[in-house]
């Protein structure tokens, strides 16, 4: 089962490596990591993704909260919290298919933000399955290139999620 956890750090060199080394050691995939500054200029917020059950979960935390750079571990799970992730991807975008392009564009509520002759790059924000059904329908114009951020998470309502 995908598990998401919030990793508050100290924003020091090193410390998105020394995480996610200690995951892959413990033979964990990484379904997907993103790192970025918070509300406090000394705080960086790691949100990272695994593949594991209760038990190996609850082993990672026991071994990440070990690390001297970490402040809180949170896992944040769908119902309490708001999962989003980015993506850019550049399609073929010929003269003959250009509408139709714009117009799956529109039913995504994708924008459009770059255009040339040949091709267009698409910006999609939303949840994980909603840019996967984005792809899976553009395949047939001609995907050139796909970036995802990985996904980012953060509890609803106005109390921050619990310390694992």
């Amino acid at each position: 089962m995908k598990h998401t956890l919030a990793v508050l750090v100290e924003n020091r060199p090193g410390v998105l490596t020394h995480i996610s080394g200690l995951i892959s050691r413990r033979a964990f995939n990484i379904e997907s990591i993103a790192a970025g500054y918070t509300e406090e200029p000394d705080t960086t917020r790691i949100t990272v993704v695994v593949e594991a059950d209760e038990i190996e979960l609850e082993q990672v935390v026991n071994q990440l909260s070990k690390l001297v750079d970490i402040i809180k571990i949170t896992k944040l799970t769908v119902g309490d919290s708001i999962h989003r992730e980015l993506a850019l991807i550049k399609v073929k975008a010929s003269s003959e298919n250009r509408s139709n392009v714009v117009d799956i564009v529109d039913i995504f509520r994708a924008k459009i933000v770059d255009v040339n002759r040949e091709t267009m790059v698409i910006e999609l924000t939303g949840e994980e399955n909603k840019i996967d059904a984005l792809c899976e329908v553009l395949k047939d114009y001609g995907i050139i290139e796909i970036v995802r951020t990985g996904k980012v998470a953060l509890s609803r309502g106005p109390i921050p999620a619990k310390e694992l």
